[in-house]
């Protein structure tokens, strides 16, 4: 009797997630508040290394002699490392500590940005581009991570701050890389380059966390004795499918957008404002969307309108791309919203810190890869048909399998049950 009650006693504390709560000194506040901005400032920092390339890849192809094919890789580049260098973050975790991971991700988002201003040739401008890819992969990953052991009590209102920082960094840089570069002599490594700027911030911010929280590589995800079967889990896998087909529409959105407002009339400046338009809509409801989530048992109901959102919008700009496009650009931007409330969901599915690291991998890395065929396919369908009605339509059709992975996912449901004993997996 006494081993079973030891026995019992040991599974409760391991079932307890593992997080580090909030000490109420001044010190203490004055660290919190300054891990709170050095998450913000490195979420700001994960897409301008893809944002800012896209406005100027016309000028780099040509001053660096790539070919369509190599411009076109470089297109599903982001996605690729996204998802190979995402599963490698928990294993790096565990060694040396998130929050080490997370500083290292963000000197090499620093350092690969600078140096691929210099880079003399296709190859070099691609590996520094890859390097400074790996970077954000695993901050991708991680900075949930830390969301979910260092403020457990604050898992919406930080996803939010995280989401809001990077939703923002991502229209910043679409909308100012151009004029910036102008403003700076027209010189595209000038442009790119300067980006490395806010990294390098970002890592001084993260310097001083690094050193006061003193990680010990052994516990630092906050991980259970033993690696977690993850693959066992419905959950996980819905989660990673609706990861997928979110970054799927996100992708195609970013990338097509001012095309399709172009073809149907409008001016190019119109259409760059208007892609925009899509992107600063989701600085608001990112911040609002997680702290809404996170108070419900599940997260259903969001699925649905966000996905009901992005039907709407794909359908108005399938047969009057002219007639309402700010209308359509706010659906459409409403529904890529879907990201932020998949983050939320990825804190909320585990009862561990650990657990959150290995979901936020899985669900990240295998759902970036399910990502990257979209946008080769929506161009295909456009060269086959010379039409924007099948791709529309397709996207629209997407977000039908979104939609029920996503229900799925929502569900009040933690993966460590799941993963450990199948059995306890009810189907909905």
């Amino acid at each position: 009797m006494p081993p079973a009650a030891d026995t019992t006693a040991s599974r409760r504390t391991e079932a307890r997630p593992q997080t580090e709560r909030p000490s109420t000194t001044p010190s203490a506040k004055y660290l919190g508040w300054l891990f709170a901005v050095a998450i913000a400032a490195a979420a700001f920092n994960l897409r301008p290394v893809v944002t800012s390339l896209g406005p100027l890849l016309d000028q780099v192809r040509t001053d660096l002699g790539m070919n369509p094919t190599l411009a076109g890789l470089l297109t599903a580049v982001p996605s690729l490392c996204f998802g190979l260098f995402g599963f490698a973050a928990p294993s790096m975790a565990r060694r040396i500590g998130p929050i080490a991971v997370i500083t290292a991700g963000l000197g090499a988002i620093t350092a690969g940005v600078l140096a691929r201003s210099f880079a003399g040739g296709t190859a070099v401008f691609l590996l520094l581009t890859a390097l400074a890819l790996g970077g954000v992969a695993v901050s991708n990953v991680l900075i949930p991570v830390v969301i979910k052991r260092y403020f457990p009590d604050k898992v919406g209102p930080m996803i939010g701050l995280y989401s809001m920082s990077l939703s923002a960094g991502t229209a910043l840089a679409a909308a100012v890389t151009v004029p910036l570069t102008s403003a700076l002599g027209g010189d595209w490594r000038y442009g790119l380059g300067v980006w490395a700027g806010l990294g390098a911030l970002a890592l001084l911010l993260w310097l001083p966390v690094l050193l006061t929280k003193r990680e010990r590589g052994d516990r630092a995800d906050g991980s259970v004795p033993a690696k977690l079967p993850i693959t066992r889990s419905r959950t996980a896998w819905a989660m990673a499918c609706f990861f997928g087909l979110q970054a799927t529409g996100a992708y195609v959105v970013m990338g097509w957008l001012p095309k399709i407002f172009q073809d149907a009339g409008v001016d190019k400046g119109t259409s760059g404002v208007l892609l925009a338009v899509t992107m600063v809509i989701g600085v608001p409801v990112s911040f609002v969307l997680p702290n809404l989530a996170a108070r419900r048992g599940d997260q259903r109901l969001f699925v649905v309108v966000l996905a009901a959102c992005g039907i709407a919008g794909y359908a108005g700009l399938a047969l009057a791309p002219a007639g309402a496009p700010w209308v359509w650009s706010v659906l459409v931007g409403l529904s890529n919203c879907a990201f932020p409330l998949v983050l939320t969901m990825i804190g909320l599915r585990a009862r561990t810190a650990g657990g959150v690291a290995q979901l936020s991998a899985f669900a990240q890395g295998v759902g970036y890869l399910i990502s990257i065929p979209g946008p080769i396919l929506i161009g295909r369908i456009y060269q086959m048909t010379g039409e924007w009605y099948g791709p529309l339509g397709f996207l629209a059709l997407l977000l039908v399998p979104q939609m029920l992975f996503g229900l799925r996912a929502a569900l009040a449901r933690h993966i460590e049950d799941e993963a450990v004993h199948p059995a306890a997996q009810v189907k909905a």
